[in-house]
């Protein structure tokens, strides 16, 4: 990375650590673009280039998120499938402890900013959404069938979001995030077993009893 692109991916932090500030004291709903600005000493403008809209402020890392999972389909090596690159780099979030696992400690605060803003919510879906755009683009061009490249990557994208809702549901509903740590490699095992191996390995319906069943004797 040359001088020119550290620069600019410092600027970048320094805005997005600045707003998070804000963002974490009054709400982001709150927070103006231009509040951002001044507190960060750049101009209003500078901020859009850096993010085009408000809510990347605080969603910061999903650029570098879609980079990296770009990067583990591509440069997965011959032979191997998608499930099983994708499930050795979300082990490897859970090992670093990094942010996109969900267990770091402090997660809860940020999930807290999260959930009181619809507008954070609803771009969570889009990004959820870019992601399978991304994952259909490059399915396709490996294997030239849309139709199962769009499936697929509908799929993965819903093992991702499962994965990571799994922990943080965890977390804001108290769990240490020790445990939840701990617990997490087998999340990531269950939810790309069921895409590796069908659904139809999910654990059968228990039987419910009939009324009649249920009826008291005597």
């Amino acid at each position: 990375m040359g001088l020119r692109e550290e620069k600019k991916r410092a600027t970048r932090r320094h805005i997005s650590d600045v707003a998070t500030g804000l963002f974490a004291v009054k709400g982001f709903d709150n927070v103006t673009v231009a509040e951002v600005a001044e507190a960060a000493g750049v101009s209003k403008m500078t901020v859009f280039n850096y993010f085009p809209r408000k809510e990347d402020l605080f969603l910061d890392r999903h650029d570098d998120r879609l980079r990296e999972l770009e990067r583990v389909v591509r440069e997965r090596p011959a032979g191997q499938d998608v499930v099983t690159a994708l499930r050795r780099y979300h082990h490897e979030l859970v090992r670093q402890r990094h942010p996109l696992s969900g267990t770091r400690p402090g997660t809860v605060g940020f999930l807290s900013i999260l959930r009181a803003s619809p507008a954070l919510v609803t771009r969570t879906y889009e990004q959820s959404r870019e992601i399978a755009a991304m994952l259909a683009d490059v399915l396709t061009e490996e294997t030239g069938d849309p139709v199962e490249a769009r499936l697929t990557a509908n799929l993965l994208t819903a093992a991702i979001d499962s994965i990571y809702e799994r922990a943080t549901s965890r977390m804001l509903d108290g769990d240490d995030p020790d445990d939840v740590h701990r617990d997490q490699p087998a999340v990531i095992d269950r939810a790309f077993d069921l895409l590796q191996h069908g659904l139809g390995g999910a654990k059968p319906r228990s039987p419910r009893a009939s009324a009649a069943d249920r009826r008291p004797s005597g």
